[in-house]
């Protein structure tokens, strides 16, 4: 299966809440299509079904394709420790969520262009492989070269709400950031339930 570029309002309504970010038309009507719009009559979701939409959750969130994702759930369960902390630490050091977080793009899709092109750096080489594990202390800049690339500056310039996560530290001025230490859960933002997602993998 390919990674999914289509109307991303419409996968925001399927689950019920804006996960690409900020989406005016997502505000205006937050159910999904169809005639009968949010009043449809929907039977009682099964565990399955549930467990199932959370996986398609988190991978449409982190841009992460399903064989991507069943090898970090992998990694992750052999690990010690909680697997679904585990699996979304390992989404959250991804070179492609931290150049996000750190608002060198605007969108994780945006910043997997960004890496693929060539115009991140970390620790002084350039990475090109958007699923790059970063580890505690590794810093990510943007290449010299880069630094008046419209859309970095775009994103770097923009006013977005939130503040950056305490995991990470940026120098705004100078373009780079370090990743400081890998997330607990309760510093990770997303909205997801990642028991239901270990729950489904161990079926």
């Amino acid at each position: 299966m390919a990674r999914y570029i289509g109307p991303k309002t419409r996968i925001s309504r399927k689950f019920g809440e804006c996960i690409y970010g900020e989406d005016k038309y997502f505000e205006r009507r937050k159910y999904p299509s169809g005639q009968h719009g949010n009043n449809r009559r929907r039977g009682k979701r099964s565990e399955y079904f549930m467990q199932l939409l959370e996986k398609q959750k988190a991978k449409y969130t982190y841009g992460i394709l399903e064989r991507q994702f069943e090898k970090l759930f992998l990694e992750a369960a052999r690990k010690k420790g909680v697997t679904g902390e585990l699996l979304l630490q390992a989404c959250e050091s991804r070179l492609d969520n931290v150049v996000f977080r750190l608002k060198f793009a605007p969108s994780r899709s945006s910043s997997r262009q960004i890496i693929s092109h060539r115009h991140i750096m970390v620790n002084n080489h350039i990475v090109n492989i958007p699923s790059f594990r970063l580890k505690p202390g590794d810093k990510i800049e943007i290449k010299e070269k880069s630094k008046k690339h419209p859309v970095i500056l775009e994103s770097i310039n923009k006013k977005v709400e939130g503040t950056l996560v305490e995991w990470l530290i940026l120098d705004e001025k100078n373009m780079f950031g370090i990743f400081r230490t890998i997330p607990k859960r309760t510093q990770i933002p997303e909205n997801i339930k990642e028991q239901l997602i270990v729950e489904l993998y161990s079926k």
